[in-house]
């Protein structure tokens, strides 16, 4: 499977590269755009090489998907994110998963003053395929685990670059496979349990800005705090994606994810992933 998401990847970059571009529908109520990027990273050493390495070579690919609406007063923004990335060691016996990732995130807001909207949000995440720890036994795969959030609040958004959601009443779920939590919990769901019920406040920021010409840098934060137990502990997901355009179809980027749920790990989480993209909207 692995492999074949990988190649689909890049036949996908072979037959259908072509400038980015936003689309409108007749009405213009609707504004689309999308972005497929493709990261590759290589190494590559002989066995003269004294200075010592190992041969690798990986790649990323990334689609961002933005369809919003917009009409007297009322706001509805919606962004889709897809990543994968493997990464293939000379000599190992299998592949590595460097990204993972399948998020919904939609957001209905009605004008209420100013830069004020009444609000209502969705968040889904989950990931595609199965994690593997270093002894190959399997962490998690497809919804397993997937979390939900929903509830109204209040937005505050300045432009499309810059916004804050306030949601002090927001429900969360958590559901796992029940292979998962047959002798231990798994992910804060209990054990012999599929699911965990939280409820609590969120606050949600959006913020990108271009630093330089070809240089931007986009930035979501999520925090989050259950009511029902130790609101004390903020739940954090915070996400940076830095992109140096070299040209229309190639760019240097820099994708960093910072995770700290003490219901998962007792710790920070981090990812990042660097490398030359090739780019294309549609």
């Amino acid at each position: 499977m692995k492999k074949i998401i990988l190649t689909s990847a890049f036949l996908l970059i072979l037959i259908s590269v072509k400038a980015q571009e936003v689309v409108k529908d007749t009405t213009k109520l609707w504004t689309k755009k999308g972005t497929f990027t493709l990261l590759l990273n290589q190494s590559a050493f002989n066995k003269e090489w004294l200075a010592g390495g190992t041969s690798n070579i990986a790649g990323n690919f990334d689609i961002n998907y933005d369809f919003n609406y917009k009409k007297d007063g009322v706001v509805w923004d919606n962004k889709l994110i897809v990543a994968y990335g493997l990464t293939k060691i000379k000599d190992a016996e299998r592949t590595a998963k460097t990204d993972d990732r399948l998020e919904l995130n939609s957001l209905w807001g009605k004008k209420a003053s100013g830069n004020w909207y009444y609000s209502v949000f969705f968040n889904f995440k989950t990931q595609m395929d199965a994690g593997l720890d270093k002894n190959a036994v399997r962490l998690s795969h497809f919804f397993s685990p997937a979390y939900f959030q929903f509830g109204p609040g209040m937005l505050w958004k300045k432009n499309d670059n810059v916004s804050v959601n306030f949601a002090p009443a927001t429900a969360k779920m958590i559901l796992v496979h029940n292979h998962f939590t047959e002798f231990v919990p798994s992910f804060g769901v209990q054990q012999g349990d599929t699911s965990r019920f939280e409820f609590g406040a969120s606050i949600s920021g959006y913020y990108k800005v271009n630093v330089m010409t070809n240089v931007s840098i986009e930035n979501r934060l999520n925090l989050y705090s259950n009511y029902l137990e130790n609101p004390q502990n903020i739940d954090i997901d915070y996400q940076m994606s830095l992109v140096m355009k070299i040209n229309k179809y190639l760019s240097a980027n820099v994708a960093l994810q910072a995770i700290y749920d003490d219901n998962s790990v007792k710790a920070v989480q981090v990812r990042e992933v660097f490398g030359l993209g090739v780019n294309f909207g549609f």
